[in-house]
């Protein structure tokens, strides 16, 4: 039976990826990236690890869904060639990762064999960075699925890929529906990186910051919550 073992990039330096999904993409025959625009990536080319990755897709993709599922139907269609293969992807494959909730869904009629390994996500570097405690409750939400939040959240929430100005502006008319215009929420960038930023602004500053790229999330405490960020920087 062919076989995909998934594994994570960890989120930032490469020091946090785990020691057997490093082994097992250093050993890999066919090592697959979803994305090679990762920090961590430039670690593998320096280890002489050799990749593919599916970047080529993203130009061709009309949204980010269907982009998701021709890359998941892709990994099976190359396990079903190759025998096994391993199948990177940015973070943790089990937090924000639609391609691996579709690779679940995909393999069982695909008669292909899914292994996913545990991984460091940016969740657990953002709870240390902030000093936050998810036990007191937390709400993980990605920026185009912040339509499907109640109108008044009791959580604090984590937005993760906040891409682009776009997805910031539309995600900012999204909360803003939800909190006043003025709300204070921590916006997060590189996180785990040297160039780390930590900062708070204004809800309605958010698509204005000149950083918004891939490596861009935002925290945002509930209405009287202690889960207020311990430090910017």
């Amino acid at each position: 039976m062919a076989e995909i073992t998934v594994v994570g990039l960890g989120p930032g330096r490469a020091g946090l990826i785990t020691r057997e999904s490093w082994e097992l993409m250093a050993n890999a025959e066919h090592l697959l990236l979803r994305t090679r625009i990762h920090p961590t990536v430039a670690a593998l080319d320096d280890a002489g690890i050799r990749f593919a990755s599916y970047d080529g897709f993203y130009e061709e993709a009309p949204d980010f869904e269907t982009l998701y599922r021709h890359i998941a139907a892709d990994v099976i269609e190359k396990a079903k060639t190759y025998g096994s293969l391993v199948y990177a992807v940015p973070g943790s494959p089990l937090v924000a990762e639609r391609t691996v909730v579709l690779l679940r869904k995909l393999v069982p009629q695909a008669g292909v064999k899914l292994t996913v390994k545990p991984g460091m996500s940016f969740v657990e570097v953002m709870y240390t960075s902030l000093g936050i405690d998810p036990i007191d409750g937390l709400t993980i939400i990605d920026a185009e699925d912040i339509d499907t939040l109640p109108a008044e959240p009791r959580q604090a929430l984590v937005v993760t890929q906040v891409y682009d100005p776009i997805i910031a502006s539309d995600a900012k008319l999204s909360l803003m529906e939800r909190f006043p215009d003025e709300y204070p929420v921590t916006y997060i960038h590189n996180l785990a990186l040297p160039d780390e930023s930590i900062r708070t602004i204004p809800l309605f500053e958010l698509d204005r910051q000149r950083d918004i790229d891939h490596l861009t999330s935002l925290y945002i405490p509930v209405k009287g919550s202690e889960q207020a960020p311990l430090r910017e920087k």
